[in-house]
């Protein structure tokens, strides 16, 4: 391939279809995009759509950096039934009538799992159990559990309550709700543990993820959107919108790309995006001691 139909790098914003699995995505975007320096920050279960932030090339580079960034979602969960999986991939496992849940009662269970919280994640996930993923233990039959990790839940807002009756005849109540999170949340098991905290049950029926740290679905496309035309958001205005910004000039761009720590100047959060004279992304930093450590190198 020559230098002028290269792939180039940067970030692709997918607006995930349901029935996909983040390799899914990948995979049909390694053909879409001619290479395979293709990977994900952070997965979306199948059964989600909604915002997927691939890296292209040298983009990959940032994607464990984005990873760690806040998400947005929008979701409905259904109070009265328990699933294996926590959402509606599951069978479900117990039925209660929920019609005797109130407003109040939500708003309360809602409360408790709002801000810093300890989390369990569902059985049925990718998180490794002593070097075997979870969801394999499950699928073996095997009787385990997971440690409660901490997550911050930020925000936790219930739009809509709706009376419903289940495929069962069971009185259901279903939850239009948004959450803004850490990385790592699970919003399966906040529906879990919204329904547990009822005495009724609750699982997740449907999920859109609407943000990955800057990046909305109002940059996201579809995969056939991307099949008629790739739209790859350079790597230099993917980095300047995730990261704080530190511009230098040309000597200490070239210093810091043969990794010489340099004096930096003290920032909020990091990682750190540098920019040489020219516009251009040179590294991602970190401080240490007031010195710029190297996390990856670009130009």
């Amino acid at each position: 391939m020559t230098e002028q139909n290269r792939t180039p790098d940067g970030l692709v914003i997918v607006d995930k279809p349901s029935g996909f699995t983040s390799h899914d995505v990948v995979a049909k975007m390694r053909g879409i995009a001619r290479t395979r320096r293709v990977g994900h920050a952070g997965t979306l279960d199948p059964m989600a759509t909604g915002v997927l932030v691939l890296g292209v090339e040298k983009a990959t580079k940032l994607l464990g950096h984005l990873a760690l960034t806040e998400k947005e979602y929008l979701g409905t969960i259904r109070l009265g039934q328990n699933t294996v999986t926590d959402d509606a991939e599951g069978e479900i496992t117990s039925s209660a009538d929920a019609s005797g849940v109130t407003r109040e009662g939500i708003d309360a269970g809602v409360a408790k799992l709002t801000g810093a919280i300890m989390q369990v994640p569902s059985k049925v996930s990718a998180i490794k159990i002593d070097g075997k993923r979870s969801y394999a233990r499950v699928r073996g039959g095997e009787e385990f559990e997971i440690p409660a990790r901490p997550v911050t839940v930020s925000s936790f807002q219930v739009y809509d309550v709706r009376e419903a009756v289940a495929e069962d005849g069971t009185p259901v109540v279903d939850l239009v709700v948004s959450v803004v999170c850490s990385s790592g949340t699970y919003i399966r098991a906040l529906a879990r543990d919204l329904g547990a905290d009822l005495g009724v049950g609750g699982h997740l029926t449907a999920l859109r993820r609407t943000r990955v740290g800057p990046y909305g679905l109002d940059a996201a496309k579809t995969l056939d959107q991307l099949q008629e035309e790739l739209t790859v958001m350079p790597i230099a205005d993917a980095a300047a919108a995730a990261f704080p910004r530190w511009d230098v000039d040309e000597r200490q761009a070239k210093l810091l790309t043969n990794g010489v720590r340099l004096d930096m100047p003290a920032y909020e959060s990091a990682p750190v995006a540098v920019f040489g004279p020219d516009g251009r992304f040179v590294a991602l930093v970190e401080e240490q001691k007031g010195k710029a450590k190297s996390l990856a190198v670009f130009g």
